[in-house]
């Protein structure tokens, strides 16, 4: 007899679930009987497992997350404790400021020597010299020193490394060749920053109130000594140090830095023009003690809106992306504006801040990338911590201005400072972006620098 194959009912064919019935027989023979439950193929893992499941990668990151949250710890923190101590915010916020000037001349130095003889040689003594700092300016003000001490003991905490820029290094070590994953370990990073910087003040807030004015520091002391020292213990991720003659030039020469450093100068006075103009619009509504919240709406959008952009594979260059990024951003920055001139409702800026966060993470990741690309070889922490400097000196004269015109002219008025300087920063990308394009035509081997 020839031989017979009979198929039964399969299921499986149309819902996918269930058991699945095939036979195969003979007159009166049989051969195979498969009754197994069909095996689904197995969900491939998201683009941040993928990152943080790479070997060496969650350890330094959990370092790198406890390391960072006390830096929007530490300005609050010293705020609060100067206050109470002296009885002077004008006090309180000089200090702070010589703080943020020393670490704009101190903290290239640092990474500088980062660079060139490694993260755990450096990194390490220059965090315990910053606590040691710490801890001086919390002594000084427990035994009624000078003013003058106070200066001093805060400017020594300008030796802190820039935790980011440390983590942004390992992960363009661990992820050189594969541009998708970096922009995911960028976006991470952004996203990272966001959500340290909005719950490091209101951690610190909580402390220094509920406790003692010396908390917030002690407590920011202990998160950042322990994190960085699980962050250092991770030799395997270290990016290996680079001696000078093996490092390129000064990423302060290297073809489109300066412009994209100004941009983030611009960025800066952003962020802080729009922290002190929204404090004294939610003070003069009768609410101060809901700025915090406010702001962290502001912080929130930006976080969600830097992991859902690590997410994706944006398509173009990171040189093409940007001043679309800043374009974006100087349109959503006009909502504040809007919504306290024509409403005057905390409760509608809240909302509006929420959705002008959202385009500050992804203008960040991308001008972030492009310091990355731009920078030398073997001066990447440099390169990092030069565009963070120029930040901190943004939000330090934003703030100045933000007060200025908080004061002097109006609360809603001040919403104008954030938009006018992200079209500042748009105008200098765009106008290199043209040069760029003028010198390209003439000298083509430069066009890989747009």
């Amino acid at each position: 007899m020839p031989h017979t194959h009979l198929a039964g009912p399969r299921p499986t064919d149309q819902d996918g679930a269930g058991p699945r019935l095939h036979l195969a027989v003979t007159a009166d023979t049989l051969i195979a009987a498969d009754l197994g439950p069909r095996r689904r193929p197995p969900h491939p893992p998201g683009p941040y497992r993928r990152l943080l499941t790479r070997p060496g990668a969650l350890p330094f990151t959990i370092g790198n997350l406890i390391a960072r949250l006390p830096m929007g710890m530490f300005g609050v923190s010293a705020v609060m404790m100067i206050a109470d101590a002296r009885g002077s915010y004008a006090l309180a916020g000089a200090v702070t400021a010589t703080g943020l000037g020393a670490t704009a001349l101190v903290a290239p130095w640092t990474a500088r020597l980062i660079d060139r003889h490694g993260q755990a040689r450096i990194a390490a003594p220059a965090t315990l010299l910053a606590m040691l700092g710490g801890l001086a300016l919390l002594l000084c003000l427990r035994h009624g020193a000078p003013d003058w001490t106070l200066f001093a003991a805060y400017a020594a905490t300008a030796t802190c490394p820039n935790i980011g820029g440390l983590s942004r290094a390992r992960w363009n070590h661990l992820l050189k060749g594969d541009p998708d994953a970096l922009h995911t370990a960028n976006s991470f990073e952004q996203a990272a920053d966001e959500l340290c910087f909005m719950l490091g003040p209101v951690l610190a807030a909580f402390l220094c109130g509920t406790l003692f004015p010396e908390a917030g520091t002690l407590a920011g002391g202990a998160l950042l000594l322990t994190g960085m020292a699980v962050f250092l213990a991770q030799r395997s991720t270290e990016p290996p140090p680079s001696p000078p003659a093996a490092s390129g030039s000064s990423p302060l020469r290297a073809p489109g830095m300066p412009p994209l450093l100004l941009a983030c100068l611009a960025m800066g006075v952003v962020f802080g023009a729009m922290e002190v103009v929204t404090i004294a619009f939610a003070d003069a509504q009768g609410h101060r003690s809901a700025a915090g919240v406010v702001l962290g709406l502001q912080a929130a959008g930006s976080c969600a809106a830097g992991l859902v952009y690590g997410a994706l594979k944006p398509a173009g260059s990171a040189a093409r992306r940007y001043p679309w990024s800043i374009a974006a951003m100087t349109a959503l920055m006009t909502l504040p504006l809007l919504a306290a001139q024509l409403t005057g409702s905390l409760l509608v800026l809240a909302g509006a801040l929420l959705a002008a966060g959202m385009a500050t993470a992804p203008t960040m990741i991308t001008g972030l990338t492009l310091v990355q690309e731009r920078t030398p070889d073997g001066r990447l922490n440099e390169g990092m911590t030069l565009a963070v400097t120029g930040l901190l000196a943004g939000i330090s004269g934003g703030s100045a201005l933000g007060g200025w015109a908080a004061e002097h002219l109006s609360t809603t008025a001040g919403y104008g400072i954030p938009v006018a300087a992200a079209a500042t920063a748009l105008l200098i990308t765009v106008a290199t972006r043209l040069t760029a394009h003028t010198s390209g035509n003439a000298h083509p081997a430069r066009a890989g620098h747009v």
